[in-house]
């Protein structure tokens, strides 16, 4: 990579197994919107980011701190190795051809907790709405971007103290007072919830499960999407009907699905999940 900062914009040429597209189309991150011109912004670290791609080539603008892009990016990854382990039959070469430009976004695990469980049983749409929502009233204000304000991700301080009332306005329903519950526990058990990438994936998962509203499914995106748990194979309804479809016959159970991917995929089945979700999903595998 050939790496240029200047003008609060960083371009680096030359990069491999990148899409922007792929990566902010994926279902793993909400709070990234396309814009006119092709590129997407979004919020990370409290700072307003847009990345525009053409060909190998990615500036990301509004930004001059290349360790916050390094690290949220997966930069250090080569992700054409992690292609090359999992391209060992027809279906996964053509998803990971589809999605070539896939990588796992370093997203915090606060965010993501609580993103994942407003995602349970909600459509993306919605899911980007609800998290806008609660942003503009509880965080703070960032900047006026493209014409658009921009707010930080609210902190746990702020939903704990809020009325669930005012979380219900949010549009986040039955959801409401898991998050305050969730953000009253989270100033207690920080250490714990910023040490899950350092357990056992048993130990990560069962402990996400204590939290109400942070099932089988939030609890493996949980891990996957901001605690590096690559072994996980987070199974939802669109992932069951595209194994049924791809692998496994219509009736196979969704513990039978996640065994099977995770001893077919092994430490990358994270990676495999995403390859394959996004490939079935463009192209309308298993509707």
């Amino acid at each position: 990579m050939n790496i240029i900062q200047n003008n609060n914009k960083i371009t680096i040429h030359d990069v491999k197994d990148f899409d922007v597209k792929h990566i902010f189309e994926c279902g793993q991150c909400f709070r990234w919107n396309r814009e006119d011109d092709g590129s997407y912004t979004g919020v990370v670290k409290n700072k307003v980011i847009n990345v525009l791609q053409e060909g190998t080539t990615v500036e990301f603008r509004n930004i001059d701190d290349f360790e916050i892009i390094k690290n949220y990016f997966d930069l250090d990854t080569d992700y054409g190795v992690v292609k090359n382990i999992l391209n060992t039959d027809e279906i996964m070469q053509e998803a990971t051809k589809f999605g070539s430009g896939i990588r796992i976004l370093n997203q915090d695990e606060w965010e993501t907790m609580i993103s994942f469980m407003i995602s349970a049983n909600n459509r993306i749409p919605m899911i980007k709405r609800v998290i806008e929502n609660l942003s503009a009233c509880f965080g703070e204000f960032i900047c006026n971007f493209r014409g658009k304000d921009y707010y930080s991700f609210p902190t746990a301080e702020r939903l704990s103290a809020a009325p669930v009332e005012k979380i219900l306005e949010c549009k986040a329903g039955f959801r409401s007072p898991r998050i305050k519950e969730a953000a009253r526990r989270f100033l207690s058990e920080k250490e714990v919830i910023y040490n899950i990438r350092n357990m056992t994936y048993d130990e990560g998962l069962a402990y996400l499960k204590t939290y109400s509203g942070i099932g089988d499914k939030v609890a493996n995106c949980i891990l996957l999407f901001s605690m590096r748990h690559f072994a996980t194979f987070p199974v939802d309804v669109w992932i069951r009907r595209v194994m049924q479809t791809l692998y496994l016959s219509k009736d196979t159970k969704d513990e039978d699905i996640k065994k099977f991917a995770e001893e077919k995929f092994g430490k990358f089945s994270g990676l495999a999940q995403q390859y394959l979700f996004y490939y079935a999903r463009e192209k309308e595998i298993g509707k």
